[in-house]
């Protein structure tokens, strides 16, 4: 077929399909040549557009491209199909027969046209709201190309004195040094050329307890006199069904997003810019048509807090974008539930903080996190509850409109007074009754047995400057679930740029730039060179900062780069955060070191093959390469060993010396006739996790579906690994969750690699997969069966710990039958029916082990 370039045009900024249109498909051949044709009056403007000549097939087209370097890697990728265009086909020219029904009447040289500014450093795909995702960033700057050629030539001669000319101004190899040290002396003088405009922003959260949309959303999303200009509404709990938590599917998205489009104001014209969801959380920006132009940089980010820190039955959905030149993320997020849990719930905000991170145009620069933009918004199902009050009070206070003093017994308020959690975040004044729980279809508050405290669990805080909030309230009207719709109103002030004064800043900074020094050499220095993390352990982090200044005369870049034969900078335990960076003169910038082992480097480091030592190679753009040692001392663990391995261990792991735990490691996958070396049925540690919840938890609820405490996982890990305790420490949810971590960590699983295509191909058939089981190592055979007696055991409690089947077997079915590779959703569901089929039939379980 040839290769092509394909021209579209848009509008406005393009949210849908509809909003692109395909002008111009171009066959790159023989006669296809690309020239610069910018004036030197242009050129002499650092900054300016570069005009372009596209000649092909007898037709020209003049094209501007914005200054930058997306505008020279697109010129790049261009010449470089010509240049395989031409190495196809050394004797022939390439047909493009299928391009004649796209052609349009030849309509000679065209006038200018104005290319994005987003010349994309992203490859997007459509998703099913229409919009487009980043689907991979660039891997940055491509080096020019070489000459291939006589008709290379010729094109090159044809340009050259416009590419000597950049040469001089921009300088190739600097280009991108010195494209962010005008970026960051604009940002320093943002205050010259922006001023401040006034936006209205609906925020608004609902937990709809899995139900569909059974009325009008009108009351809740056009409650305001005026159409706001945005629209933030945030769902939580949008299906509660197994299937969309174990395969992150929903039909009740679309019905939800349609009851959303339905409800908006009538007084103004919306377009969908994003749709983000996990599971049950979903978020929608919509935003007034008029302004979709001015939005660019729209990322989207998810991250679960549920059970072992990944599932998505808890965590938080985020967009981010650009309005103007102010920046905005927004977090819907769904915290851990009940009352005593509060402290659950800030670390659930912490791990959200720290977790989401949003992927920069600027391979330079490193990911930018939640509070790193000017705006903030949170919104969602929080979970705070009212405490230490009784039932009846609560219900008083609120009878008689006393919110204020009910707030002082609000969780939220008293670990936001006491700066625990949202430093920094502002939320207005409730004066509305709260908004959980009620009996769903009524404005009664819940009657079922466990008569729940009534509680504001829905909230919308925010945070940054120039920003008030004309209205905060619930809306009643709405009583499809047991929560109630929340919403708030703020007017936001946005930085706009006015046109004139930016030009003006921008070429006093361009002509301050030209005076500096271009060919000293840059160079830092480093507070610290040597690092050792002491007594590392399993997934606990450990972070050492060291400071990085820049003491040379010339603004630089850096970047930790791989050593020879090494697949990344470091090594996978260890991270630099920031990786990479640009440093104007005389600035500094603290990189934090953190060492976090978790179960895919583990394995290494239990059995001693791999030990904490690596060397960071820090790398200046133009200057020297520093070096950065690090070591550390790791305390091995339970977690991450194999089970073979366990079987064989009398004593705690820790208690044991490191030479005999490897020479345990290696005789473990050897048959011994030696009665000291003949190994337990399950691994000691298993069986105190598994006898703890079989003595205390069986009657207990949302068992394997609540998290834990990560402070009460530390306790567990270190009972486990030292045998300090001879009971375990901790709560029944904490205890279950170090149970799914430590399975989730055996470098073999409990099912081995091996037998995993075999058990799927029988997952259809009970008695085979029985089969399948029957004929795994001893070791591995024993912690299945014992496993699975345990299971069944719940499930005859499943009328007080509400298990059933359907709950256990996705959770345990990916734990215990892990593939070696990613799993697809067909996978997921035979492995899901494989292990089935042992928690069913009941009849043949065992008891559990004493």
């Amino acid at each position: 077929m040839g290769k092509r370039l394909f021209l579209y045009s848009h509008r406005r900024m393009a949210i849908t399909g509809d909003d692109v249109t395909l002008e111009e498909i171009i066959p790159i051949s023989y006669d296809f040549s690309v020239v610069e044709v910018s004036s030197p009056d242009e050129l002499a403007v650092v900054g300016a557009d570069t005009r372009v000549r596209v000649t092909f097939l007898e037709e020209d087209l003049e094209l501007k491209l914005p200054f930058g370097s997306h505008s020279r890697l697109f010129l790049a990728e261009v010449n470089r199909a010509w240049s395989d265009v031409c190495e196809q086909y050394p004797k022939r020219e390439p047909k493009f027969d299928w391009l004649s029904k796209y052609r349009k009447v030849s309509r000679g040289a065209r006038p200018l046209r104005k290319m994005s500014a987003k010349m994309s450093q992203k490859s997007g795909r459509a998703d099913s709201s229409g919009q487009k995702r980043g689907d991979e960033r660039s891997g940055g700057d491509q080096s020019q190309q070489r000459v291939k050629g006589e008709a290379r030539d010729g094109l090159i001669r044809n340009s050259q004195h416009i590419l000597s000319n950049k040469d001089q101004m921009l300088g190739m190899p600097q280009f991108g040094l010195r494209d962010n040290l005008i970026k960051c002396e604009l940002l320093k003088s943002e205050d010259n050329y922006t001023y401040i405009q006034n936006y209205s922003f609906f925020l608004g959260t609902y937990n709809v307890n899995g139900q569909n949309p059974k009325e009008s959303l009108s009351p809740w999303l056009a409650s305001s006199a005026a159409p706001p200009d945005f629209y933030l509404v945030g769902f939580q709990e949008l299906d509660l069904s197994k299937e969309a938590f174990l395969f992150n599917d929903t039909p009740k998205e679309p019905e939800w997003m349609l009851a959303v489009y339905k409800g908006l104001h009538p007084d103004a014209k919306y377009a969908l810019v994003k749709l983000v969801r996990l599971v049950g959380i979903m978020l929608l920006f919509y935003v007034k048509a008029e302004h979709a132009a001015h939005i660019s940089e729209v990322e989207a980010e998810t991250v679960g807090t549920g059970v072992m820190g990944r599932m998505g039955n808890k965590g938080a959905v985020a967009i981010r974008f650009q309005f103007h030149n102010s920046d905005i993320c927004v977090v819907n997020s769904h915290l851990a539930a009940h009352t005593e849990e509060f402290e659950r719930r800030n670390q659930d905000f912490k791990d959200i903080c720290r977790r989401i991170q949003f992927g920069q145009d600027d391979p330079t620069q490193p990911p930018r996190t939640i509070m790193k933009h000017n705006v903030v918004l949170w919104l969602g199902d929080l979970n705070y509850r009212i405490s230490d009050l009784e039932v009846d009070h609560v219900k008083d206070l609120i009878a008689k409109k006393d919110f204020e003093t009910l707030c002082n017994y609000d969780q939220l308020k008293r670990q936001m007074d006491e700066e625990v959690v949202f430093v920094g975040f502002t939320e207005g004044e409730i004066d509305f009754q709260p908004t959980y729980k009620y009996d769903t279809g009524s404005d009664q508050w819940d009657t079922s047995e466990k008569c729940r405290v009534p509680a504001w669990c829905d909230r919308i805080l925010w945070r940054g400057k120039s920003i008030k909030q004309l209205n905060y309230q619930s809306h009643m009207a709405l009583k499809t679930s047991d929560h109630k719709p929340v919403s708030s109103l703020l007017e936001i002030g946005i930085k706009l740029v006015n046109e004139e004064s930016y030009k003006k800043t921008f070429e006093e900074i361009v002509r301050r730039i030209d005076r500096q020094e271009n060919d000293c050499i840059p160079s830092v220095s480093l507070s610290q060179r040597e690092f050792h993390f002491q007594d590392v352990k399993f997934m606990q982090h450990q972070a050492q900062t060291v400071t990085v200044l820049n003491d040379g005369q010339v603004p630089c870049q850096f970047e930790f780069i791989q050593k020879l034969d090494e697949p990344a900078y470091c090594k996978p335990w260890l991270t630099a955060n920031p990786s990479k960076g640009f440093l104007a003169q005389g600035a500094s910038v603290d990189i934090d070191l953190e060492v976090f082992v978790n179960r895919s480097t583990a394995p290494e480091l239990n059995s001693g093959l791999q030990q904490l030592e690596d060397i960071l190679v820090l790398h200046l753009e133009r200057g020297k390469d520093y070096f950065i040692s690090i070591t550390g001392s790791y305390l091995p663990s339970c977690f991450g060993s194999a089970l073979s391995t366990l079987c064989l261990l009398r004593e705690p792991i820790q208690e044991m010396p490191l030479q005999t735990v490897r020479e345990l490691s290696m005789k473990s996958s050897q048959a011994s006739n030696s009665e000291t070396d003949r190994p337990q049925e399950i691994p000691k540690e298993l069986w105190m996790m598994v006898d703890h919840l079989f003595r205390y938890a069986k009657k207990q609820e949302d068992l394997f579906q609540q998290p834990g405490l990560r402070s009460e996982f530390e306790e567990i890990r270190d009972c486990l690994d030292t045998g300090s305790l001879d009971t375990l420490p901790g709560s029944n949810h904490s205890v279950a969750e170090a149970l799914l971590l430590f399975l989730d960590a055996l470098p073999e699983p409990v099912v081995p690699f091996c037998f995993y295509t075999l058990c799927l191909d029988c997952s259809a058939d009970s008695s085979q997969c029985r089969q399948m089981i029957s004929i795994l190592p001893q070791c591995h055979k024993n912690v299945f069966n014992y496993l699975t007696a345990f299971l069944q055991e719940l499930l005859k409690h499943s009328a007080h710990n509400r298990l059933d089947a359907s709950v256990l077997g996705p959770i345990f079915a990916g734990l215990l039958l892990r593939s070696p590779t990613k799993q697809d959703l067909t996978e997921k569901r035979k492995a899901k029916e494989f292990f089935q089929h042992f928690l069913t039939d009941l009849d043949v379980h065992e008891k559990p082990p004493e």
